[in-house]
């Protein structure tokens, strides 16, 4: 088992800028890739960005691409999401996810744990 916590949500202007934080635990060792996640009121969950253990390859929506940056801290297990140039669109509940298989990155089913999720509201 894997557990995922997130952190760092909150209400920002647009323009503004937010960091996520995503901290695991558990059987850490078995995860393939780690990625994030967002679901908007009566929309669909999709997929924002995602992170390659082995070699740290990244691949990002094309509606956050430029904007937000994904990264890893080894040492404490943490898995961030840097959000930059926000706008209202980007509002969401934001989840940290983990794969522990060779699958499609961007299709949220084919992910094995998830955590609780962290609500981003972008408003003036």
């Amino acid at each position: 088992q894997v557990q995922l916590v997130e952190s760092g949500g909150g209400l920002v202007q647009p323009g503004g800028s937010l960091r996520l934080s995503c901290a695991a635990s558990g059987r850490t060792f078995s995860v393939y890739r780690m990625a994030w996640f967002r679901q908007a009121p009566g929309k669909e969950r999709e997929f924002v960005a995602t992170m390659r253990q082995v070699d740290r390859t990244t691949f990002y929506a094309d509606s956050v691409k430029g904007r937000f940056t994904i990264s890893r801290d080894d040492a404490k297990k943490t898995v961030y999401l840097q959000m930059s140039s926000l706008k209202p669109e980007d509002t969401a509940v934001y989840f940290c996810a983990a794969m522990t298989d060779v699958k499609a990155y961007q299709f949220f089913n084919n992910y094995d744990y998830w955590g609780q999720g962290t609500q981003v509201t972008v408003s003036s």
